[in-house]
């Protein structure tokens, strides 16, 4: 519930402290006096947006502070989700700045304006005087049915099912708009990659096959060079191998009396043996190299396939092209994988759709079994309300699209005097539509907790026996539910558990606006000027007496 509401430096308010009863506050004043300067204040708080035009003076800041008690759960986690103080009480704050910029602050926390109109949802139902354009959106009017219903549980749930379901799609298009773009390429990945398991290269093929290339082509040059090693050391009239050998044995008959040169025969036995490797080793070589014509042009087919592929994909060696190669089995893959996974997530699209349809269908249920109840409500308060002649009914289709709202589309349906039924939005007045939506509210608030009600004039175009209605319907609303009330009906006003007077004044030789809460005898006197005017009659003051009661 709203408890205080301090307002500095705002319009024609210079500062103002108002504390407001838990049941039923009306603020009446002369037209012009700022009543609805209060409801702007508000507004402000409530995360509406600022404007410096509307500062009293323009070389200070405008405070605006409104402090709300409320230990509702919704409100405690919105304060924990927003990590915000949590209490029992509420203080919103917001301070419009000279230079035109402002500062929100929920319980001394800076807060941003969609902050505060989150906050404000659980906290405040503000209707203003043109808010029954509210009646004529469906949205509103579903919401009206669901509050009825006691929807809420079943459609959080079911809207975030819808989220997820929304996504599911998204990313389902996504798959298959990627699904198509991929076909397009696969026909020629396809084609590049068959061309390369044709050639069905080894690793590092290309490369050995150029060293063999270079080889064979220089086969004669290098036999020449190995068989001049060769003659020279096994052939020729006096072969390095024989001389070694020969020297190492006339060596050895003189070991025996130089012990030093022991070590020094054992070295060129050893540089023997490996010489005599080297050898044939040599031989094996010599052997092994020959020109062959026909293996010389199988190796430079083989070098022109792979150089011609590897110009063709811009690479320079063989573990590249065979990456190529691998990465476009993975693309002609990717397809087939994407295709599995389109058809699986298809499937798990249909079973949250079918899913959906099922919790819609429960929420469509619900919304219908209270259109009688309803509806009977409404006509009965009707002709309570000085519309006797009116008749009122809730026409509800379903579609077959889903919406976050479900499958139902709902039609608020008017007829004023037992003519056609027709759209509210279309034949209603606006007088009508405000008991009409008088009453609405005062339906829902005994079937969901709404948070404080705040109406500005919303008994505009109603007066006589119809305002002591729409007053004792508040007056009954009020028993449960915090009420600020701005009117211009003595009847309504009458009802008054506190009432507030507004008024001018004159400060300084400039009007501001003061606002008063009047005792008993000033309450009567209230009511009896707005009856009779200015100097009120004792008549007037025994019609005031009688409405009070």
């Amino acid at each position: 519930m709203l408890q205080q509401l301090d307002i500095k430096n705002y319009a024609i308010i210079d500062s103002l402290t108002i504390q407001f009863a838990d049941n039923l506050n009306i603020i009446t004043g002369e037209t012009g006096a700022g009543k609805s300067i209060l409801m702007g204040a508000l507004s402000l708080v409530l995360g509406d947006r600022a404007e410096t035009s509307m500062l009293l003076d323009k070389e200070k800041k405008c405070i605006i502070e409104a402090l709300f008690n409320d230990r509702g759960k919704a409100l405690k986690s919105f304060l924990q989700d927003n990590e915000l103080d949590t209490g029992d009480e509420v203080i919103v704050r917001r301070e419009i700045m000279p230079n035109g910029k402002s500062r929100a602050f929920i319980n001394d926390t800076p807060a941003s304006l969609t902050q505060l109109k989150e906050l404000s949802s659980f906290l405040v139902d503000l209707h203003r005087q043109f808010d029954t354009l509210e009646l004529n959106k469906k949205d509103f009017q579903l919401e009206v049915l669901d509050a009825l219903a006691g929807n809420e549980p079943g459609l959080h749930k079911y809207q975030q099912l819808f989220n997820d379901y929304k996504l599911l799609r998204q990313r389902l298009e996504t798959l298959r708009d990627e699904q198509e773009r991929m076909s397009q390429e696969a026909d020629y990945n396809r084609f590049l990659f068959e061309e390369l398991e044709k050639a069905n290269f080894g690793p590092n093929e290309i490369e050995d096959l150029e060293t063999e290339s270079r080889l064979i082509s220089n086969a004669e040059n290098i036999k020449n060079t190995l068989s001049e090693v060769l003659f020279f050391l096994n052939e020729g009239e006096d072969p390095m191998l024989n001389q070694l050998k020969s020297r190492i044995s006339r060596m050895a008959s003189v070991v025996s009396l130089v012990p030093a040169l022991q070590q020094i025969e054992e070295r060129l036995q050893s540089s023997l043996i490996e010489l005599k490797d080297i050898s044939y080793e040599l031989e094996k070589v010599n052997d092994e190299i020959s020109f062959n014509e026909s293996h010389m042009a199988t190796i430079n087919a083989r070098l022109d396939l792979g150089n011609m592929l590897m110009k063709k994909h811009k690479v320079q060696t063989t573990a590249e092209l065979l990456a190529i190669k691998e990465e476009l089995n993975g693309k002609i893959n990717a397809v087939a994988d994407l295709t599995g996974a389109i058809e699986r997530m298809d499937k798990e699209a249909q079973v949250l759709l079918s899913t959906l349809r099922q919790a819609a269908g429960k929420i469509s249920e619900a919304r219908s079994k209270q259109i009688p109840a309803f509806s009977k409500k409404v006509n009965n308060l009707l002709g309570i309300v000085g519309m006797p002649n009116a008749s009122f009914k809730v026409e509800l289709t379903k579609r077959e699209q889903l919406t976050e709202s479900g499958t139902d589309e709902v039609e608020f349906l008017f007829n004023a005097n037992k003519t056609t039924f027709q759209p509210v939005r279309k034949v209603a007045s606006g007088g009508e539509l405000s008991r009409l939506m008088l009453i609405i509210k005062s339906l829902i608030a005994r079937s969901v907790s709404l948070p404080t009600l705040i109406f500005d004039e919303i008994d505009s175009g109603i007066s006589g026996e119809a305002s002591k209605q729409v007053a004792n319907i508040i007056k009954e609303l009020s028993n449960e539910h915090q009420i600020i009330l701005i009117t211009h009906q003595p009847q309504i006003a009458a009802k008054a558990s506190i009432h507030f007077y507004v008024y001018k004044e004159m400060k300084g030789g400039k009007v501001r606006t003061g606002i008063k809460k009047l005792n008993h005898e000033e309450h009567l006197h209230a009511i009896a000027t707005m009856l009779s005017g200015e100097n009120p009659t004792a008549a007037a003051f025994e019609n005031a007496r009688e409405l009070m009661n």
